[in-house]
């Protein structure tokens, strides 16, 4: 593999000038990553433009065409008909790609991690290809993993709040320029208390308008009533935990909110587990942040994620219910990434 060698890794990020892209780059220098050199790619229509990293400027360049080959590690963040096409040339020039998108999340052969969770899964990366999960089931993680740890997952309900930026740089764009639309904070205030309707621009990502509403219908609906969104809860949740068969069910949301997913989660346990017992074993969790009310502008540019919220579920035998947010461009793509990266790296040296 790519990182097989003691020398600082030579780095890629496709996908560079997007929003999870510009936050890779802050984060490997934010955190010292310790690298040799650094390569931007993105679309034909950036190529040419020029970034900061550190004390310098690097030009981007088209991904499309580029060559790959002197490069040790990629991170890829640009959706997942690109890692599709790109990811495996890349891992065939001998690069280890870390890959953001879920075009690789099911493979068998791809591990899929969440650094504070199963770094151990990155002791055999067949094809060269690592997966960063979905930024919503990544928030969930390094909560759930400690509290499956002790008392054994069973059953897992939870219905998501998620922000608009998780659609990317559209999402965002489309959620301003709703609220811009539905005009000052005094005039929709007098809309709401004469109940009258806030007439919105079309929504184009999603079913219905997400300013001042919610959208539960979260991109496709499959033939058995869940979206897509869903099912990688489900699945994603399965593979990281390695509970091939655990009963997930959930619902996933998008809220008005710029930045910052959030989950309302119902467990249930194999064995019992108070309220109490689960705040000391969250409190030692690495990535893990008690909150009195955990929510998403408290979680925005932070590395943890927040929980709260938790107290006994009578609904369910051995049942917990507590309230996780966490950044779902930090947390829960950049950095996720970047870790990953660091715990590669330390293997290699």
């Amino acid at each position: 593999m790519g990182l097989s060698r003691n020398e600082q890794p030579r780095v890629g990020i496709v996908g560079a000038t997007g929003l999870v892209g510009t936050l890779m780059r802050t984060l490997l220098a934010e955190r010292d990553f310790p690298l040799a050199s650094l390569r931007l790619f993105a679309s034909a229509r950036s190529a040419g433009k020029r970034h900061a990293f550190r004390d310098e400027t690097i030009a981007v360049e088209d991904a499309t065409h580029a060559d790959f080959s002197d490069l040790d590690l990629v991170f890829f963040s640009a959706g997942g008909g690109t890692s599709r096409d790109l990811a495996p040339r890349v891992a065939a020039a001998g690069a280890v790609v870390i890959d953001n998108s879920s075009a690789w999340r099911g493979d068998p052969d791809v591990p899929l991690v969440v650094a504070e969770v199963n770094a151990h899964a990155l002791t055999a990366i067949p094809k060269n290809i690592v997966a960063n999960p979905n930024c919503t089931t990544m928030v969930a993680m390094p909560v759930l993993n400690p509290l499956h740890a002790a008392a054994g997952l069973k059953r897992l309900i939870a219905s998501t709040y998620q922000a608009a930026s998780g659609a990317g740089v559209a999402g965002v764009a489309e959620l301003g320029g709703q609220i811009a639309a539905a005009g000052a904070a005094d005039e929709l205030s007098a809309l709401a208390h004469a109940g009258d309707a806030i007439v919105m621009p079309a929504a184009e990502k999603w079913a219905v308008p997400l300013a001042c509403n919610i959208v539960p219908m979260n991109y496709v609906v499959r033939d058995d009533g869940f979206t897509d969104e869903e099912l990688k809860l489900r699945d994603e949740t399965r593979k990281i935990l390695e509970i091939p068969h655990l009963p997930v069910s959930g619902t996933c949301v998008r809220v008005p909110v710029f930045t910052g997913h959030s989950l309302s989660i119902n467990a249930e346990f194999e064995r019992p587990l108070s309220a109490a017992d689960a705040v000391g074993i969250l409190s030692e969790a690495p990535g893990v942040t008690i909150a009195d009310v955990p929510n998403p502008l408290e979680a925005t540019g932070q590395d943890d994620v927040y929980v709260g919220r938790i107290r006994q579920d009578a609904a369910l035998e051995n049942g917990l219910a507590f309230f996780v947010s966490g950044d779902n461009l930090r947390k829960g793509a950049a950095l996720n990434a970047v870790q990953i990266a660091e715990v590669l790296v330390g293997r290699a040296s």
